[in-house]
C-alpha cells in the first residue's frame, strides 16, 4: 500500500496473541497517526506490554497484521524493525550498567551501522570515521538535548533511577527512530523527574518530528499530553479517541473503578495530576 501525507504510521489491524490456553490480545486493532503523541492504557494485565512486544516483534501474532508506513511487518524479526525506524525503552531498566552513559547510548545506533569485521577489528579508515560521526552526533544532539552531559562519562550503575530513565530514552533516541515506543517512561518516578520526562517526549515531538507511542499509567500525565488514546482491557480494545472522549467513556470508567461514576473517575485523574 503506497504511503501518502494522510496515511497512519503504524497501524494495527485484528492481532491475536495467546500463550497456549491464555489470550493475551483478541483482535485488536487501532493506528498510530505521523507526529501524534498516541497512548495505550489499561488496568494491570490488561495485555499492554505484550501488544509492545508484538509491534517491535519480540512476540509474533498467531493472526492480524501490524503495518509500519504501508509495509507488512508482522514477519520481520526484531532488528528489521529497528532498522525501519521502530524503537523502544523497556518497562523495566535494561541498561549495561558496567558501562558507561555515552557507550551505552552509542549501542542504539548499532542497527544502522556499516563497518565490517575487519574494519572494526582493526579500527581504522570507513570504522573509525564512522564512530566519530557517531560520537559526535550523540554528544551534540541527544546528551545536549536530554541534559545529561555531566553524566556523559558515569557508569549506569552510579546513576539514579531518574537518569537511567533518561539515558535509556536518549539510546533509543540513538536509533534515529521515526516511531519511538516508551513502555512505561515516568513509572517510579518522582514529580520532578516526571514533570522533566513528559517535557522531554513533548520536545522530541516537536523538535524532531518523532511519532511516540507510549503504555503508561500516569494517567495525569497520559491525559495531558496525548493526542490519542487507547484503553485495553483483557487484551481488547474497549477505547479509542481523544483524551477528553476516552476519559468519559463508561466503558473505560467501569474497567478501572468497577461502576460509572463519571465523577469519580475525573476525581482520581485529577490526584493522579496533583501528585505527579
Amino acid at each position: 500500500m503506497p504511503e501518502t501525507a494522510a496515511s497512519p504510521v503504524l497501524e494495527i489491524e485484528n492481532v491475536t496473541l495467546a500463550f497456549g490456553g491464555l489470550t493475551a490480545l483478541n483482535g485488536v486493532s487501532f493506528e498510530v497517526a505521523p507526529g501524534s503523541i498516541a497512548s495505550v492504557i489499561g488496568p494491570n494485565g490488561a495485555g499492554k506490554t505484550s501488544l509492545f512486544n508484538t509491534i517491535s516483534g519480540f512476540y509474533r501474532p498467531g493472526s492480524g497484521h501490524i503495518r509500519f508506513r504501508g509495509e507488512d511487518i508482522t514477519r520481520l524479526p526484531a532488528p528489521r524493525r529497528a532498522k525501519l525506524g521502530l524503537a523502544r525503552s523497556f518497562q523495566n531498566i535494561a541498561l549495561f550498567r558496567g558501562m558507561t552513559v555515552l557507550d551505552n547510548i552509542k549501542l542504539g545506533r548499532h542497527c544502522h551501522l556499516h563497518s565490517g569485521v575487519l574494519d572494526a577489528l582493526f579500527y581504522y579508515g570507513h570504522a573509525r570515521r564512522e564512530e566519530m560521526r557517531l560520537r559526535a552526533d550523540i554528544e551534540e544532539r541527544i546528551i545536549d538535548f536530554l541534559e545529561i552531559d555531566h553524566i556523559r562519562h558515569a557508569p549506569v550503575a552510579a546513576l539514579s533511577y531518574g537518569l537511567q530513565k533518561r539515558v535509556e530514552l536518549a539510546r533509543a533516541l540513538a536509533m534515529q527512530p521515526q516511531v519511538l515506543m516508551l513502555d512505561e517512561p515516568v513509572a517510579g518516578m518522582n514529580r520532578e523527574e516526571t514533570e522533566d520526562m513528559a517535557r522531554f517526549i513533548l520536545d522530541v515531538r516537536e523538535e524532531w518530528g518523532i511519532t511516540i507511542l507510549m503504555v503508561e499509567h500516569d494517567m495525569g500525565m497520559v491525559m495531558d499530553i496525548s493526542d490519542h488514546v487507547v484503553v485495553l482491557n483483557f487484551g481488547e480494545v474497549i477505547a479509542d479517541g481523544v483524551p477528553a472522549e476516552v476519559q468519559a467513556n463508561p466503558e473505560v470508567i467501569r474497567a478501572y473503578l468497577g461502576s460509572g461514576n463519571v465523577d469519580e473517575l475525573r476525581r482520581r485523574l485529577r490526584d493522579a495530576r496533583a501528585a505527579a
